[in-house]
């Protein structure tokens, strides 16, 4: 196993945000803060999801049932998959079972998250595309979720003598081939989103350029404000930030402008599509593909193409009727990583100390 060489500062890691509810009532939920100062701008994000169910009662009398449907604020209480391994036999992203860490919150009345009702389409401003009512043709096509950097692109530190296909914030980007049929596939058999560790502004500024046009059918653009972060170097880079893409966010819509409704996607018909495995840890096992990074050096590189590894193994995705069971049956791509992986002890002590700071963050907000 390899040694731990990084610290970790006993301070909030993730935020989460509290649910609103009623003055009296208490609730256990998570409350992690997310780091403000990490590798290529961590935005500090707060994130709210309420939902307003309405209870159907049926009374019985001699003629006949009654349906009378009751409104009530019952709200359903955001968690962030969390964070004790110490535990646990399972592997994160690999059969592991990650315990939820209560905190104890005192509910306000009152304060609900304002419905997006908009049937235009805006990625770049706010990163969703806003629709209003249940879009039917989401239901009917897994969500894939895609990466940037190594995915559809090398972005690199500009180089001399090898000119970018464009420079975008001070790093040149290197377009992989077949990239555009490859995302042209992707939109037809998939809802796409797209989920970068990156700046909001390069972002935005990369998806415009590789995906052109079709950036207006994505369901969402997220950046590195909507990743679990610490501060943590990571292994391939010490003064890269280890980050996470805590899927759940999309699943339990922690942004209310996502375009479907809560339920629609969880780990059955969800993809994550990433080269690096570490930032899956927190998902459930079998949610994410780990394709080998994709570098511009790479001239004979296919992968995207008609007939490439990657878009064959997608083809047959598209055809499986469970996300998880497909990908356990059919490996691709690096593995996933697990306790016999050399880097297990690194992200496990990782996730250690994210419990502790969210034990820390719970007091003092107790104590307020």
């Amino acid at each position: 196993m390899r040694a731990i060489e990084h610290s970790v500062e006993e301070e909030p890691l993730i935020k989460k945000a509290r649910v609103i509810d009623k003055v009296e009532n208490c609730c256990e939920v998570p409350m992690l803060s997310l780091n403000e100062t990490a590798v290529d701008g961590n935005e500090e994000v707060s994130l709210l999801d309420v939902e307003v169910k309405k209870d159907t009662c049926v009374a019985s009398g001699k003629n006949g049932e009654v349906n009378v449907e009751v409104e009530s604020n019952e709200s359903k209480i955001e968690e962030v998959s969390a964070l004790s391994l110490a535990d646990r036999k399972h592997v994160v992203s690999g059969g592991e079972t990650i315990e939820k860490l209560p905190v104890l919150v005192e509910l306000e009345k009152n304060n609900e998250v304002p419905v997006v009702e908009n049937n235009n389409v805006c990625v770049a401003s706010g990163g969703i595309r806003e629709e209003s009512g249940s879009n039917s043709s989401v239901l009917r096509k897994k969500l894939l979720v895609l990466d940037l950097n190594g995915l559809l692109a090398d972005i690199v530190t500009p180089l001399k003598d090898v000119p970018a296909d464009i420079n975008i914030g001070r790093r040149a980007i290197f377009k992989r081939p077949f990239c555009d049929e490859f995302l042209k596939f992707c939109f037809d058999k998939f809802e796409v989103g797209i989920w970068s560790s990156r700046k909001q502004n390069n972002v935005v500024r990369i998806t415009e350029f590789l995906l052109g046009d079709l950036k207006n059918k994505l369901l969402f653009c997220w950046d590195m404000s909507y990743c679990a972060t610490t501060t943590v170097g990571s292994l391939e880079n010490r003064h890269k930030y280890v980050v996470f893409k805590d899927l759940n966010r999309l699943w339990e819509k922690h942004d209310p402008r996502l375009p479907w409704k809560m339920g629609d996607y969880n780990e059955t018909n969800t993809v994550l599509l990433d080269d690096s495995p570490y930032k899956a840890l927190l998902n459930p096992p079998y949610t994410a593909i780990f394709p080998h990074s994709y570098n511009h050096q790479n001239k004979t590189d296919t992968s995207l193409g008609n007939g490439g590894d990657l878009r064959l193994h997608l083809e047959k995705l598209v055809e499986a009727e469970n996300v998880q069971d497909f990908i356990k049956k059919n490996p691709f791509g690096q593995e996933a990583i697990t306790e016999v992986s050399e880097s297990w002890e690194f992200y496990r002590e990782i996730i250690r100390m994210l419990r502790i700071s969210s034990q820390t963050y719970r007091l003092r907000n107790f104590i307020r």
